[in-house]
C-alpha cells in the first residue's frame, strides 16, 4: 500500500483555497517551528456562512493536504458546521493519513476553530471557551 493517498497526493499537489483574504471576518494560526507545520486560515463570513477561506500552510504535504481539504469541507459552510469539523473527518476524507501525520488534520482542525473564534471576538459573539484548542499547552509538537 502506498504511504499516502490519491486524495492526499492531489491536495498536496493541486491545493485549494490558497491564499490571504485581506478583510477576514476571522484569522486562525496554529503550530510551531519546531514541529515544522504552521497553518494559517482566513474566513471571510456573511450572515453566519462561510462565504470563503484561504489558508498558507508552511509544512510537508500531509499538512498541505490537510489545510486543503478542511478549507473544502467548510467552504459554503455555516458557521456552527466548521466548529463541528473534526481531525478525524478531514483524515477521512483524505482516504487516510499514516499515523505519524494525523497531528496535520489535527492542526487543520485547530487552525479553523481559532479562526472561528477570532470572529466571534472581533463581533463581541459569546462563546464556550471548552469549545476551543489551547494551542500554548497542547502536546502535538512537543
Amino acid at each position: 500500500m502506498a504511504l499516502y493517498s490519491e486524495k492526499v497526493m492531489d491536495h498536496f499537489m493541486n491545493p485549494r483555497n490558497v491564499g490571504v483574504i485581506e478583510d477576514a471576518s476571522g484569522v486562525g494560526e496554529v503550530g510551531n517551528a519546531k514541529c515544522g507545520d504552521i497553518m494559517k486560515i482566513y474566513l471571510k463570513i456573511e450572515n453566519d456562512i462561510i462565504e470563503d477561506v484561504k489558508f498558507e500552510t508552511f509544512g510537508c504535504g500531509s499538512a498541505i493536504a490537510s489545510s486543503s481539504m478542511a478549507t473544502e469541507m467548510i467552504k459554503g459552510k455555516s458557521i456552527h458546521e466548521a466548529m463541528a469539523l473534526t481531525n478525524k473527518a478531514v483524515a477521512e476524507a483524505l482516504d487516510g493519513l499514516p499515523a505519524h501525520k494525523l497531528h496535520c488534520s489535527v492542526l487543520a482542525e485547530e487552525a479553523i476553530k481559532n479562526a472561528l473564534k477570532d470572529y466571534y471576538d472581533k463581533n463581541n459573539i459569546p462563546y464556550d471557551e471548552k469549545q476551543f484548542p489551547d494551542c500554548e499547552h497542547c502536546a502535538h509538537c512537543e
